[in-house]
């Protein structure tokens, strides 16, 4: 290659790499074949690393096909890496069972976009079999590498296994530290999340909590219940981001004050949210629902849509709901026949299973169980399960029974719904099919645990058995004997 070409095809390089539209791309690609300048390992590099780019995966594509022996490892990881940042995880894996057949040798680059790929495809084998080419290449070293290893485990729910990952990390960021806190709180082990969040903070104070840590840790401490685990976070907050730092902490406070049965510290963060967005003013719906204030979770609604935010089916669950608490008939029908009439929705499992809630509830059974049967889709046991819970509060025994056989059908293995059954023979004094159900649960081997109650004091969790002390638990008695 002369002078003139060599200073081409560097110029062209230049303007590949700093490409920001697509038709900007395609004159630099044309203008290389003009000038004679392909096949180039480097400008095939550049061409593929701007259509990556761009998400022109298909041109990409035909760009690395063409390269055949000029591939390099830069090469085969933009390929790889741009199938996993547009979730085309089954290209992800072609790719790289090419790149094995080649007999190369992965890096640190390489092994990132598998793990986000055998997460895709839901398949752990792969994240495995990567796992164990980190460790014989030796790249456990690598951030990168470890924290994509640990976002495997952490999404398949392996918490063991991300833990052994986590504690043999001999570098630790913001990115590790989030991955394990949500990790454990994902996994129920809030008490677990609450310790990570504080030994992140005690073993460097200058580490940064970023605004994807807090919510997480504000989540683990409102599925624990813990009230002075939340001020704790809640104060921690205040003290290193200010009142209105972040909408999705402030609408993790609202959510997390609400489960901790503290409304009013709920509304008070809603007020000092600056930037509100369509999940705070849900949040604050749903908080308000959850406490059966109806009125004020209308008010709310009402107040959203006028200040211009458009609801999503979210919100529109989230009012349902709250209507359904309140036993506000009329406001729930209006809301429901609105989500398709006003909003353009078509109406979502959840809100047919508000809205039979919020019928059965009140005594409409009849119509709960037209609406379901109306229903163009099928009928999830969420739904059935609703429509069987006001049968058990009316005692209305025949649609009870059509709504506890059709659910059997649909959850076989769950002993609740013959529990319900048994509630509403046992209280019309329906004694022969009250003993038919509970024979089937006994051929069924279907035992439902009894509940209790917990409380937390000084850190510890101390659990207190039930207490038969009525008709419902002599019943569960007596099925579980």
């Amino acid at each position: 290659m002369n002078y003139t070409s060599l200073k081409t095809r560097q110029r062209l390089s230049f303007l590949l790499r700093s490409c920001i539209t697509h038709s900007a791309a395609l004159q630099c690609h044309a203008q290389s074949f003009v000038q004679g300048l392909l096949p180039n390992a480097v400008l095939e590099t550049d061409l593929l690393l701007v259509y990556s780019k761009l998400g022109l995966l298909r041109k990409a594509r035909k760009v690395f096909d063409k390269m055949l022996d000029r591939r390099n490892m830069y090469s085969w990881n933009i390929m790889i890496a741009s199938y996993a940042q547009h979730c085309m995880y089954y290209d992800v894996l072609m790719v790289f069972h090419e790149f094995k057949h080649c007999c190369l040798r992965p890096d640190h680059y390489t092994l990132p976009p598998l793990f986000k790929a055998s997460v895709g495809v839901d398949d752990a084998c792969i994240g495995s079999m990567c796992h164990g080419l980190v460790i014989r290449i030796g790249y456990e070293g690598y951030a990168i590498v470890a924290n994509s290893l640990l976002e495997f485990y952490v999404k398949f729910g392996a918490m063991p296994q991300a833990f052994c990952v986590f504690s043999n990390m001999s570098c630790k960021d913001s990115v590790t530290w989030n991955l394990m806190i949500s990790g454990f709180g994902r996994a129920g082990l809030y008490s677990d999340a609450m310790h990570c969040f504080r030994e992140m903070l005690s073993l460097n104070e200058m580490m940064r909590v970023d605004f994807m840590t807090l919510p997480s840790v504000i989540n683990a401490c409102g599925k624990e219940g813990d009230l002075l685990k939340v001020r704790e976070v809640h104060g921690y907050v205040v003290r290193s981001f200010g009142f209105d730092a972040d909408a999705a902490i402030g609408n993790a406070l609202i959510d997390v004050y609400c489960k901790c049965g503290c409304l009013n510290d709920s509304e008070k963060i809603f007020r000092t949210i600056r930037h509100v967005n369509l999940v705070t003013w849900t949040t604050m719906i749903s908080c308000y629902g959850a406490h059966g204030k109806g009125e004020e979770s209308l008010l709310l609604f009402k107040k959203m849509v006028d200040e211009g935010f458009r609801p999503n089916p979210v919100t529109l669950t989230a009012i349902l709901a709250s209507c359904s608490r309140s036993g506000m008939i009329d406001q729930g029908k209006h809301i429901f026949s609105s989500i398709c009439s006003d909003y353009g929705f078509e109406p979502t499992v959840e809100h047919y299973a508000c809205m039979v809630d919020l019928l059965s509830r009140c005594g409409y059974l009849v119509e709960a169980l037209q609406l379901l049967e109306s229903k163009k889709s099928s009928v999830t046991g969420s739904m059935w399960g609703a429509l069987l819970a006001g049968c058990v509060m009316h005692k209305n025994v025949e649609i009870g029974e059509i709504a506890a056989h059709r659910l059997f059908q649909l959850e076989p293995d769950n002993a609740s719904n013959y529990i319900a059954l048994c509630g509403i023979y046992q209280s019309l004094g329906m004694v022969d099919s009250l003993l038919i159900i509970k024979e089937k649960m006994r051929d069924l081997g279907l035992i439902k645990s009894p509940a209790c109650s917990w409380i937390n004091i000084a850190g510890r969790t101390h659990i207190r058995p039930p207490v038969p002390s009525s008709g419902s638990d002599d019943l569960q008695n007596n099925i579980s004997n």
